[in-house]
């Protein structure tokens, strides 16, 4: 599935790229085709502004110069209104000519040039018909036939002709040039239909071929998933017989340590009765020598009997373990601390205690962990100086791979001011049967650190230790908050 999710995701991401690329393609051809076809029709509108204006400066002049000799000729003051008119608005439409702008080389220069004509002949005209209007009749008509005013004005035709003539030449341009930007549209139009069509049917054909690898990857992941599913149950019948198998094993080695255990006793015990029946009907026969023989046998019996007694208690941790329950672990180190009270007075041992929190365990296994940690601090303790047990508590959270989430524990960190050992033997003291020092020096079998890995294990967590030779040891419990998370709960 990953597989073919992954196949899909690629073939899409092609898709949508080629996609992209066309409508940015399609999107840049018609923003090319607007943005011609309004270049276009602006430099059109600006030349159809320039004509007009240019045509109505010229009719303005026309009709500038009608009324002038009209005047001239009949004396009339009413041809004056229209030449009036004409000098009037002749201005405005001089700034309006200004203010528009040719895009053809040259045509600036036609223009100003006109325009200077334009003032010339604005210039002769106002100056005739002032001398007109002052009775000074033969001087405006002397004037008149210089001809200055009609070379002008041919002048000013000419500009203009050549001003409108150059602009139709543009206009024309224009529209070639526009009639040609609407084929270019058309096609782009065609090619945008098109390509849009290509990309419907090609994200159709792409999803039945999708739709048909999804069918197919489907019904092999069916197939898979029940070749999966038959190799479960047969893996699941062949666990439950191994299961099976070994609580019928743990059984039967229960049965043999009781067994065992019983019938090692037994012998034990009659070696430790006639020991002592020896010693007191014969002590006298036996002399110093025979006594001290015999009180080394009776130790060694002893031992050993501590010994089986010790291996027993380290196999049960599992097999006899009870159901876990709610447990104050605080009414747990306080039963630890009245049962060793009074090994503590001897000692004169101070014992510092923070407030331990309730967690879900086996109350006689906690009972038994605290009893042989706590009993180690008070025995491995250096000579002439009292212990000093500190038991502090935090509840810390990290990270758990095996259950991909993070997970709370409770750290329970028991410390004292003891003998100590090299950290080299780190391993060894939670080995059973393993001692660091002389059965003369101090008492034990050496299981007890054994016997409380195997509680903190079976509890899902976990025990550490640190020490320096004559500076103390720490003892660190780490269990889980959520204990289910780790462990079945009951008997293993």
């Amino acid at each position: 599935m990953q597989k073919q999710k992954g196949k899909i995701a690629v073939s899409w991401a092609g898709f949508i790229a080629v996609v992209l690329c066309i409508v940015v393609a399609n999107a840049f051809l018609a923003l090319n085709s607007i943005r011609s076809l309004t270049e276009t029709q602006s430099s059109l509108d600006n030349t159809n502004s320039l004509n007009t204006a240019i045509e109505r400066l010229h009719l303005s002049v026309v009709q500038a110069e009608s009324g002038q000799r009209g005047y001239l000729l009949t004396d009339r003051k009413d041809y004056l209104l229209p030449y009036n008119d004409a000098i009037a608005s002749m201005q405005a439409q001089i700034m309006l000519v200004k203010s528009l702008h040719s895009e053809i080389p040259g045509q600036a220069d036609r223009i100003a040039r006109l325009i200077y004509l334009v003032n010339d002949k604005v210039a002769v005209m106002t100056k005739t018909t002032d001398l007109a209007l002052a009775n000074k009749d033969l001087k405006a008509r002397q004037l008149l036939l210089t001809d200055q005013g009609r070379d002008l004005y041919k002048d000013i035709r000419v500009a203009v002709d050549e001003i409108q003539m150059r602009e139709l030449n543009f206009k024309i341009e224009q529209f070639a040039k526009l009639s040609q930007i609407k084929n270019e549209a058309k096609l782009t139009f065609l090619i945008t239909a098109v390509t849009s069509t290509l990309l419907i049917i090609g994200m159709f054909v792409l999803t039945r071929i999708n739709l048909r690898n999804q069918t197919k990857y489907r019904a092999e992941l069916e197939k898979q998933n029940e070749n999966l599913a038959a190799k479960v149950a047969e893996r699941t019948q062949e666990l439950t017989i191994y299961s099976d198998e070994l609580s019928r094993s743990n059984r039967e080695l229960e049965d043999f340590a009781f067994v065992a255990s019983h019938d090692l006793q037994e012998p034990l015990r009659k070696i430790q009765a006639f020991s002592d029946r020896l010693e007191k009907m014969f002590k006298d026969e036996l002399g110093e020598k025979g006594v001290d023989y015999i009180n080394r046998m009776k130790n060694a019996a002893q031992r050993m009997s501590n010994l089986i007694n010790d291996l027993l208690e380290f196999s049960r941790v599992t097999t006899r373990g009870k159901d876990f329950v709610d447990t104050d672990l605080n009414d747990v180190v306080a039963e630890v601390l009245d049962d060793l009270e009074i090994a503590i007075k001897e000692s004169e041992t101070t014992v510092n205690l923070d407030t331990l929190p309730h967690i879900q365990a086996d109350p006689s296994q906690m009972l038994q962990l605290f009893l042989n940690i706590l009993s180690n601090a008070v025995k491995f303790r250096r000579e002439n100086v009292a212990p000093v047990i500190d038991i502090k508590y935090q509840r810390i959270s990290d990270f758990s791979e095996t259950h991909n989430t993070d997970v709370e524990w409770e750290i329970i960190t028991i410390s004292d001011n003891g003998i100590g050992f090299s950290e080299e033997y780190l391993e060894k003291i939670f080995v059973p049967f393993q001692r660091l020092h002389g059965r003369s020096q101090y008492k034990g079998t050496g299981i007890g650190l054994s016997v409380c890995r195997r509680i903190v294990e079976r509890h899902g967590g976990e025990i550490t230790a640190s020490s320096r030779v004559g500076e103390g040891a720490s003892f660190t419990l780490k269990l889980p908050v959520e204990t289910s998370l780790f462990t079945l709960q009951g008997e293993a």
